[in-house]
């Protein structure tokens, strides 16, 4: 009873941004071999009571749990509120937070507003009955030619509720108001609307064949409405959102296309209404289609929901391919395992209505079974009409995919979507001869050598190296810890900052970023940063961290010979090394990342783009360090942080003269 206080909308947003399952899952190890993911159906042991059986279920379609062995059962409320022994508002909150949301705040008027839901519903409930009797009249009968037409007899008619708008100003305003219900009532539906010089309402629908949008819970919420007249300004047109209706938040048939998914049917997404129904009535009883807009978050996660893997019915033409493009952009952010979508091109030209009608419902299934992962539509989008005849054009490639699979939160789908670009890369850069013949451009349709010919390896001439790399370049430093280096310049920074805390005003920004890689020196940046430019901030720091971490830093080698530091409160040397300092570190991030991602492709498919990064990168990190001899005279000074630095400069070396035979070692 206490969440009568509480908006319903509130309640119905929760639970459409969490499941029970992924609720009850930080409490419980599901039985992955009894439970059915794709029909919500989850079993586990129960976190009420001592067992090892997997007794407790979750039905997350509907939205509750049971335990056969101590009997307990609930919704997500009661799920938080026992296994955190908590009350039900401390369980809403618990929730609300989970779910990125506020709790509304509590007033008197929640059952009002509640009570004003229920009354909006029952004035569209009016509605869509009187447009339904209208469909019957003899205005009419051009609506009614239209259907048929279509293929949709009558019994389809009444299973989707379709009605008609007469061509009137004030039709559905007058039969309701003569029914005693309040203009502001029908207004406030999205039923009709007040002119601008406060005159009477008049309807919003007009000359239309109307289709009812109801809730996951089938509650009529809206209408949808498509013109009669071809010359009308919108062929298609969706009630506005209103207190019951919010369009970015619902699917069109979403209550039996959940059922049916629940019964294993595939959730298809398609256009529209008639899409939606043609699917349904040829046996794809899961088919649910946006309300008027492209594919929301909020939709996707309704989606994913219902099915885990939802198919993406896209039309056959230029306008299709775009939309799924779109899809695909908004979901790469938010998938996980399990939570995934396919997608499916139909014949240019075609929507599911038309294919249906013309090759029956047979070919809309091999459409289905067609349907590719969502990693071919994004490597298609990359490179359809592409030509990649340069090492440049190919790691342009390369940090376009890289940018986007970054996206992806989960690391073990992450590192799956790059192993399948791998395997797509392969095939363009590879393997196959270009169909193009020799001297043409490599492109995404021709699968063919970098150059035109014959496939080759990337590495120089044939048999120069292996496709995998050596044990000896897999066990240097630069390809496994390539820390030292970078160790060495933080501790010169923080050593410089300490020696003259003036200058930490002008670096401030670029310490906070710096990404320290000992536990030592986070700990020294972190109380440098903390105390602030102070002329007593290395007495600070000791006050707070104790002696031994400035001890261990100011005694490095590398530390006691600069300048900085042996001139303590020389303002202009201490810029000077920090600015120079700074860049080193980012020149040497950059280049690590470069080669990091480079070793990782070196184990599967090598080419020129990847030797090509590395140079860049090595360009890039050279121009911004001292030169060699500058770099051993003051190395050979330090000398156990110096032959780690040399250690790992030899071991870049030796990876770049075996990518680039050409190359003569300095």
């Amino acid at each position: 009873m206490r969440s009568m206080s509480l908006p319903p909308a509130f309640l119905d947003e929760l639970r459409s941004r969490l499941s029970l399952a992924q609720v009850a899952g930080r409490k419980v190890i599901w039985d992955m071999r009894k439970s059915n993911q794709g029909k919500g159906d989850w079993w586990a042991p129960c976190p009420f009571h001592q067992e090892k059986s997997a007794s407790f279920h979750v039905d997350d379609r509907k939205g509750f749990y049971y335990c056969f062995g101590c009997h307990a059962k609930g919704d997500m409320i009661s799920f938080v509120r026992e296994t955190e022994n908590v009350s039900f508002m401390e369980a809403l909150e618990i929730l609300t937070r989970e779910a990125g949301m506020q709790m509304p705040a509590r007033d008197p008027r929640a059952v009002e507003k509640a009570d004003r839901r229920t009354e909006l519903s029952a004035v569209m409930e009016e509605a869509v009955k009187w447009f339904r009797l209208q469909l019957r009249t003899a205005p009419a009968q051009a609506a009614r030619d239209y259907l048929k037409k279509r293929g949709l007899s009558e019994d389809a008619q009444e299973r989707w509720e379709i009605g008609f708008a007469p061509d009137q100003r004030t039709a559905l305003f007058q039969a309701l108001t003569a029914k005693g219900l309040a203009p502001d009532l029908i207004v406030d539906a999205g039923l009709c609307a007040r002119p601008e010089d406060g005159g009477a309402p008049y309807d919003r629908f007009r000359g239309r064949i109307i289709f009812p949008i109801r809730d996951g819970r089938g509650r009529a919420i809206s209408l949808g409405g498509r013109a009669m007249d071809p010359n009308a300004r919108a062929k298609y047109l969706n009630g506005p959102e209103t207190e019951i209706f919010d369009k970015g938040r619902n699917l069109y048939n979403l209550g039996p296309a959940r059922e049916a998914a629940g019964k294993g049917a595939p959730l298809i997404v398609a256009e529209g209404y008639m899409d939606v129904i043609a699917l349904s009535e040829a046996g794809f009883r899961g088919a649910v289609a946006p309300l008027g807009t492209a594919v929301t978050e909020d939709q996707l996660r309704l989606m994913w929901r219902v099915a885990s893997e939802p198919i993406m019915a896209l039309d056959g033409d230029k306008a299709g391919i775009r939309a799924g493009l779109r899809v695909v952009d908004l979901a790469l952010p938010l998938l996980e395992a399990g939570n995934s979508l396919r997608f499916a091109l139909l014949p240019e030209g075609q929507d599911p209505d038309d294919l249906i009608k013309a090759k029956g419902a047979a070919a809309m299934q091999a459409v289905i079974d067609g349907a590719k992962p969502m990693v071919d539509l994004l490597w298609a989008r990359e490179t359809e009409g592409q030509v990649f005849d340069s090492p440049e054009r190919r790691a342009a490639l390369d940090k376009t995919l890289r940018a986007k699979l970054k996206q992806i939160a989960d690391p073990s789908l992450r590192s799956h979507y790059g192993e399948a670009i791998k395997e797509l890369r392969y095939q363009l850069f590879g393997t196959r001869r270009q169909l193009a013949g020799p001297g043409g451009a490599g492109g995404s349709k021709s699968f063919g050598a970098p150059y035109g010919g014959a496939p080759r390896r990337a590495w120089g001439k044939p048999g120069d190296l292996p496709a995998i790399p050596t044990a000896s370049a897999r066990a240097s430093r630069l390809a496994g810890d390539a820390d030292a280096p970078r160790h060495l310049r933080e501790a010169v920074i923080l050593a410089t900052i300490l020696s003259t805390p003036s200058v930490l005003t002008d670096f401030e920004a670029e310490l906070e970023r710096m990404d320290c890689g000992m536990p030592g020196h986070r700990d020294l940046r972190d109380a440098i940063l903390r105390e602030g430019a102070c002329a007593d901030l290395r007495a600070r720091v000791t006050a707070r961290l104790g002696a031994d971490p400035i001890e261990n830093l100011m005694n490095l080698p590398v530390v006691a010979i600069c300048p900085p530091v042996r001139h303590p409160g020389d303002e202009e040397q201490a810029r000077l090394t920090l600015a120079e300092e700074l860049a080193k570190l980012r020149a040497e991030r950059g280049l690590m990342a470069e080669v990091a991602e480079a070793m990782e492709e070196l184990g599967g498919v090598a080419d020129e783009a990847v030797t090509w990064r590395l140079r860049e990168a090595a360009e890039s990190r050279n121009r911004a360090t001292r030169s060699e001899s500058e770099d051993r005279a003051e190395y050979d000074t330090a000398a156990n942080g110096l032959k780690l630095a040399r250690s790992e400069r030899a071991a870049f070396e030796r990876l770049l003269n075996m990518i680039s035979p050409n190359k003569t070692e300095k």
